[in-house]
């Protein structure tokens, strides 16, 4: 941890970029290069639009929770607050699992799985370029609570 952990965290990845990389990436190489095709018949389309729906819905109660909180959504800016309520009582990132739904839901509308053969990558730029860091700072800046924080509630689920 460095020692300015607490002034900001050190980010080094926009994090949507990872998960709009898939989608586009993915939808291109599926049009352009080599279709890998992702079709579950009539459930398709449906099951999409209700993951992509799931994943909004928890990103809108994620915003909704640092408002309320009157903290930073923002990667690059300091935490004022801890957040523990909303979805921060089921997992640590909230977001990051919202973005998640919509990478399956998008690619299931879509129709290709190029997106989630690129699922792990995203995962470890998340981890070792946003999550990593947000963790440092959210450790320097809040100390032990956010460690009782993190040992009461899982990273994703």
């Amino acid at each position: 941890m460095s020692p300015s952990s607490h002034l900001r965290p050190r980010t080094l990845v926009l994090p949507p970029a990872p998960y709009a990389a898939a989608l586009l990436g993915g939808w291109w190489l599926d049009r352009h290069v080599l279709a890998l095709p992702l079709d579950w018949g009539v459930a398709t389309r449906p099951l999409g639009w209700l993951l992509t729906g799931i994943g909004l819905a928890l990103m809108a109660w994620t915003f909704v929770t640092f408002q309320r909180h009157h903290t930073t959504v923002n990667p690059y800016k300091a935490a004022s607050t801890l957040c523990t309520a909303g979805p921060f009582r089921f997992s640590r990132n909230p977001i990051y699992l919202g973005d998640g739904f919509i990478l399956g839901g998008v690619a299931l509308l879509l129709q290709t799985a190029w997106p989630l053969v690129f699922a792990p990558l995203v995962w470890a730029l998340l981890r070792y370029g946003v999550i990593r860091h947000e963790e440092a700072h959210l450790e320097a800046r809040f100390g032990d609570d956010y460690r009782a924080y993190r040992k009461r509630v899982r990273r994703w689920l």
